[in-house]
């Protein structure tokens, strides 16, 4: 007898149907796979069989075919085992083969018949929310429906064994589906156990970071050793926006499919924070692999990528940053397909301005010579530099300023001025899918970033004398843009615009 279950695959963070179609015939016992599956699916046939025997069902002694369609896309993973076993049991009239097809399954089985976790499920939740088939209802692992609920007009399932998987189908009317708390959102959001009131001294370096978060500027940080650097990006996320439900989706689809959401929650509330090792690979960072998976720049999508030690990072990975930054996304193509994962980050980089760290320290000796440090500068390239906004210097913290009892501001503060900001940057640019200032085109920098005559006359005096590129000079216009909407003015003033010069002012004495 043939009976069919409905499953999913993916091919980056996209989901797609997958028909499981069994057939259960007369023959020498054994089990065909077919419809070019990996090791990892070949190998279900084992955990399929230990699982229907172990939850208390007949394994059929006859030939079973099994068939995953279509044929013509790779399958990999577990997540097929559940399909596999119901269809089997369908095809043997165990259970009843019409109320199966009522059912997407998504699930990977341990032999005693338990149900295991898979990546991928809030992709696959979201493709039945849009897709155009009649099936809306999915049986999946428990720990995976705290994400999958979060797409909507789709019933999600959650079983804890196959038993129950199975009584689920015949007997929905006794369950109830799985519904997420979205009313605790705001509270998961804002639960940081860190703050900027930490952070002392550092008043410009705090400055930066402000105008950088406010437009969605990318900022890289130059000072020596101890200075404060990685304390100071590691509190970023604290005055970044609240993310918005759709952010949390984008977020959390990514990191359904790279395994990474927290077991605790289910779901990611915060903005990723990413701080790959200097000696990560260009397809960590980047993403790929022989079965492509997301990388370190598509995890940080709406949050922050900290490469600290920056020149320490090889030369391809920092190249490949390039195409991301200006574009919002990264391109992975093989020979059979071509996969998009989004990457629209904040990068966020600290440097120290020599190989010992000290050339900037007035008490401590430099103990590198002139061609060391420019070799060590020019590890990070031109068109690198370019495309980062903001260059600012984080010097040593004074002890006066260390000992100081006088509190700091916080993150609750400085994030107040930054939502004004936004919003504002979201009134001007409402008419276009950008975000903040950092995303806009040079025709809309031209129509919001006007100059009068003597801020056009600052400007051009700057762009001649430090030798900038035709790319900063967009950048100056932008972080400029972000400066006067701090200070809550619709004009660019000539002091909003020396603020931002001062911040490409490294661009050619550092690098």
């Amino acid at each position: 007898m043939l009976a069919k279950a409905l499953s999913m695959g993916l091919i980056g963070i996209e989901a797609y149907l997958i028909e499981v179609e069994a057939d259960v015939s007369s023959g020498l016992p054994a089990v065909t796979l077919v419809g070019m599956a990996d090791a990892a699916v070949k190998e279900s046939r084992e955990r399929v069989k230990s699982a229907i025997k172990n939850s208390g069902y007949e394994w059929p002694a006859q030939r079973i075919t099994v068939n995953l369609a279509p044929s013509d896309i790779k399958k990999e993973g577990a997540s097929f085992d559940l399909a596999i076993a119901l269809a089997i049991l369908a095809a043997t009239e165990q259970i009843d083969a019409q109320r199966l097809n009522m059912f997407a399954v998504l699930g990977e089985l341990s032999l005693d018949g338990l149900i295991r976790p898979v990546t991928g499920a809030l992709a696959a939740s979201l493709f039945l929310s849009q897709a155009e088939i009649p099936v809306k209802d999915i049986i999946l692992p428990l720990e995976n429906a705290a994400e999958a609920a979060w797409a909507n007009n789709v019933n999600i399932w959650p079983a804890h064994n196959l038993k129950e998987a199975v009584e689920i189908i015949h007997q929905t009317q006794s369950y109830s589906p799985y519904q997420i708390e979205r009313r605790d959102l705001s509270n998961k959001i804002c639960s940081y156990g860190i703050d900027f009131s930490d952070v002392k001294g550092q008043y410009l370096a705090k400055r930066a970071l402000e105008v950088a978060v406010a437009g969605g500027h990318n900022i890289l940080m130059i000072g020596p050793p101890g200075s404060g650097k990685t304390m100071l990006a590691e509190r970023l996320p604290t005055i970044m926006p609240e993310l918005t439900e759709g952010e949390i989706i984008e977020i959390n689809r990514i990191h359904s499919v790279a395994g990474t959401i927290p077991k605790k929650d289910g779901i990611l509330f915060r903005r990723p924070f990413r701080a790959p090792h200097h000696n990560c690979s260009s397809v960590a960072l980047v993403g790929g692999g022989a079965y492509p998976r997301p990388g370190e720049i598509s995890l940080s999508h709406r949050g922050v990528l900290f490469l600290d030690e920056l020149p320490e990072f090889r030369r391809d990975c920092l190249e490949a940053l390039r195409q991301p930054l200006e574009e919002g996304c990264i391109r992975i193509s093989r020979a059979r397909r071509s996969i998009t994962y989004p990457a629209s980050f904040m990068l966020v980089c600290a440097m120290n301005p020599c190989p010992c760290g000290f050339y900037t320290d007035r008490k401590r000796l430099c103990r590198c010579g002139t061609t060391k440090i420019q070799n060590y500068k020019a590890k990070i390239s031109g068109p690198l530099v370019d495309r980062i906004d903001i260059h600012v210097e984080v010097p040593v913290v004074k002890y006066q300023e260390l000992s100081s009892n006088l509190a700091a501001e916080s993150s609750e503060q400085i994030k107040i001025r930054i939502d004004k900001a936004r919003l504002m940057q979201k009134e001007r640019l409402s008419s276009g899918e950008i975000l903040f200032n950092a995303q806009m085109s040079h025709k809309q920098v031209r129509k919001f970033c006007c100059l009068a005559k003597v801020e056009a006359e600052l400007l051009k005096t700057a762009m001649n004398k430090l030798n900038f590129s035709a790319r900063a000079y967009d950048k100056i216009l932008k972080v400029s843009r972000t400066i006067a909407d701090l200070a809550e003015c619709e004009e660019i003033k000539a002091e909003h615009l020396a603020e931002a010069v001062q911040y490409r002012s490294l661009d050619r004495s550092f690098i």
